[in-house]
């Protein structure tokens, strides 16, 4: 299983020009229900509006700027998440 990349990650992904910086991670669009790896938005910019809001897959990163705030309570969250995702292989 590749290992999440925490909240407040700068980088660019493969074919970007723009730094996006992720804001979440295990994201469902409602479009089309596809999960998606992570969910960012625009940086220096932040969140403009919903359509700049961008959902991306981990193979998809290109460069890695910063990689965000690590603390006991992202380790702790990252389990959970890992267990969701888990969950949502297991129904495909």
């Amino acid at each position: 299983m590749k290992e999440l990349l925490p909240i407040g990650t700068v980088l660019t992904l493969k074919n970007g020009s723009k730094k996006v910086m992720i804001t979440g991670r295990i994201q469902r669009e409602k479009k089309t229900k596809k999960v998606f790896d992570y969910a960012a938005c625009l940086w220096p910019e932040g969140m403009l509006d919903s359509s700049h809001f961008y959902l991306f897959n981990h193979e998809d990163v290109d460069i890695l700027y910063h990689i965000g705030y690590q603390a006991l309570e992202e380790f702790q969250f990252r389990s959970v998440l890992e267990e969701e995702i888990k969950k949502l292989e297991e129904d495909h």
